[in-house]
């Protein structure tokens, strides 16, 4: 015998196995984290490399990781948030002007909202009834949406990426540091500059993973261009270090 299932519980059931986790919601935080730590890592470990190769001392070495990790982290917070602050004023005065031109001009908000979702494939009766149903509901918000591009998932928060980048900078150069402060002198540069390659790779794939994305394309992508910045610094501190001796 069938069995019967209460009405609508079919469809619940369906929406509850469709729930799907999309990574997009931690684009805010996700790319803040992983500038942060990269730039942590590469920029810590190239200052590092660049004043081994000069023929600095071990303890020289160390004031310069050192250094750099506190000036980079303070650095990264101060440059993410006056960034994003930039971003969030500059939001703000488009849904200023927005909320405005809904005050005084609400048909034509409506016809401008049509027109953006005729232009994305609706119907035009079914592009005015979807407009005229969103502005009802929420008409700030639906222009802010589909005709500024601003949302909560992609909203600026100063203060969030501020903390975020100063604590993984931080994250990503004690790395180098660390791994400087335990080799010895006279393998410093070739320990720190393994220690980087390895660990370059290891953050690319976990924000490669984080977000979704291929993990050894993120991998790949991230030690390639760490690698040629160490690389790089390492040349020109030991152009120096011969110059000067």
């Amino acid at each position: 015998m069938r069995r019967r299932h209460p009405v609508g519980t079919g469809n619940r059931d369906m929406t509850a196995r469709h729930k799907e986790r999309h990574r997009i919601g931690h684009i805010g935080w996700l790319r803040a984290a992983v500038l942060g730590a990269n730039d942590g890592i590469v920029s810590t470990a190239s200052l590092i490399l660049g004043v081994a190769a000069a023929n600095a001392t071990h303890g020289g070495i160390m004031v310069a990781g050192i250094a750099g990790l506190v000036a980079g982290a303070m650095s990264m917070a101060a440059g993410e948030y006056v960034s994003v602050c930039s971003q969030a004023d500059s939001e703000k005065a488009a849904l200023d002007l927005e909320r405005r031109e809904l005050e005084t001009d609400r048909t034509g908000e409506h016809r401008e909202l049509t027109a953006i979702y005729i232009s994305r494939g609706l119907d035009p009766a079914l592009a005015r009834q979807v407009a005229e149903q969103l502005m009802a509901h929420d008409a700030l918000g639906a222009h802010a949406r589909d005709e500024l591009g601003i949302s909560d998932t992609v909203a600026a928060r100063p203060v969030q990426a501020a903390f975020v980048s100063a604590i993984t900078f931080a994250a990503g150069a004690v790395i180098p540091v660390l791994v400087a402060l335990v080799s010895p002198a006279d393998r410093t540069s070739s320990t720190v500059a393994a220690a980087t390659i390895v660990a370059l790779a290891i953050l690319g794939g976990l924000g490669a993973s984080a977000g979704g994305a291929g993990i050894l394309r993120g991998a790949v992508r991230v030690t390639f261009w760490g690698a040629l910045a160490t690389g790089v610094t390492a040349a020109v501190g030991a152009l120096f270090g011969v110059s000067m001796g």
